[in-house]
């Protein structure tokens, strides 16, 4: 079938309106027709050419959530009428230690993207700004009554990016985490952390944003453009997340870790980041990443995140102000994540 989209022609070049073609449904797929899709910064790095060349013309968009309009004759965990999403990965080989141990966005032959990746079949994939897509059931997630459809996209990437690193460096009660930045991403580890039960502070370049923080679950909120910051909070934290996309001195936030505590990269960066050895060595520390989570952790999130109200907070757009929405996003201009409205697309 084809379906309506929104498309990078080139590295650099506006989003245009195009056609795409779907794969006809196979047994093990579902065929979702999208109700919204997020804008994340990964898009933009993507259509921009920071990551290295792409096979364009590229379709962004993995942070979805529609309804089943179709599946195929051998699945049976959805059904049509379900409301559901799809993530950052659409396939990966399933055979791996990494895939059979539920981390399957490490796959050791590479995840397949959900966009601008190549699948199992030789096909390149697009992602949501469109109408639909067909996606391997296992690989669809249940979105559960309780959130937004709207406030629930952003959760298939900023949330379980969020998420999984909070989860498995272990925020909750007694721990001390700081999150950098309060953008797409950092809103919602503030709402995660607070969630967890953890005590959370946000680090941010300025205050303006520190109604917000403290409103979405912060305790505290230092501005780290004052340098009297860094002395306050030195060995003050068991956790901080950095959730920008744009070079840090790694070096001034490992020294706000106490001993044994980890600082953990989400945000990626086009550019190399600098650590000297003694800020790890120091305190014991580490300095980590984290890429999103498998699909088992992420249905967690989904059903963590209903349990408790969280959903991000978005602005919804129609597709004709993508390209808006990107150089607002580069401006830090959204309170925090712009969501497209597809049915602005048919």
């Amino acid at each position: 079938m084809r379906v309506n989209a929104y498309a990078a022609p080139a590295a650099g070049e506006p989003l245009a309106p195009t056609t795409i073609e779907r794969r006809d449904v196979g047994p093990d797929d579902v065929l979702i027709e999208i109700e919204f899709a997020g804008i994340c910064h990964s898009d933009i790095h993507t259509v921009n050419g920071d990551w290295g060349p792409q096979p364009f013309p590229v379709v962004p968009g993995h942070e979805i959530v529609g309804v089943v309009a179709e599946v195929g004759a051998d699945v049976t965990r959805h059904r049509v009428g379900d409301r559901v999403g799809v993530g950052c990965m659409v396939n990966s080989c399933g055979e791996c230690a990494n895939c059979l141990g539920g981390d399957e966005q490490y796959c050791v032959q590479g995840m397949v993207a959900t966009y601008a990746g190549t699948d199992r079949d030789g096909s390149t994939t697009q992602g949501g700004y469109s109408t639909h897509v067909v996606v391997d059931a296992g690989y669809v997630l249940t979105v559960p009554e309780g959130i937004e459809a709207s406030a629930a996209a952003p959760l298939l990437c900023a949330g379980i990016t969020t998420y999984s690193p909070l989860r498995r460096w272990g925020a909750g009660p007694g721990r001390r985490v700081a999150v950098v930045g309060l953008g797409g991403l950092g809103h919602m580890a503030v709402k995660l952390a607070h969630a967890m039960g953890a005590e959370v502070t946000v680090l941010s370049q300025s205050l303006k944003k520190q109604e917000d923080g403290l409103r979405l679950g912060a305790d505290a909120y230092f501005a780290t453009s004052d340098p009297d910051t860094f002395a306050e909070l030195a060995g003050r934290f068991d956790l901080i997340l950095n959730t920008v996309s744009a070079p840090i001195d790694v070096n001034a936030y490992l020294s706000l870790l106490a001993v044994d505590g980890a600082l953990v990269n989400v945000g990626a960066p086009a550019e190399p980041l600098a650590v000297n050895a003694m800020s790890l060595i120091g305190g014991r520390r580490t300095f980590a990443g984290s890429m999103i989570g498998g699909i088992a952790e992420t249905q967690e999130m989904l059903d963590f995140c209903a349990e408790h109200g969280i959903g991000a907070e978005v602005e919804v757009i129609t597709a004709d102000h993508v390209n808006e929405a990107y150089e607002r996003v580069l401006a830090s201009d959204v309170r925090y994540r712009f969501v497209i409205d597809a049915a602005t697309l048919r």
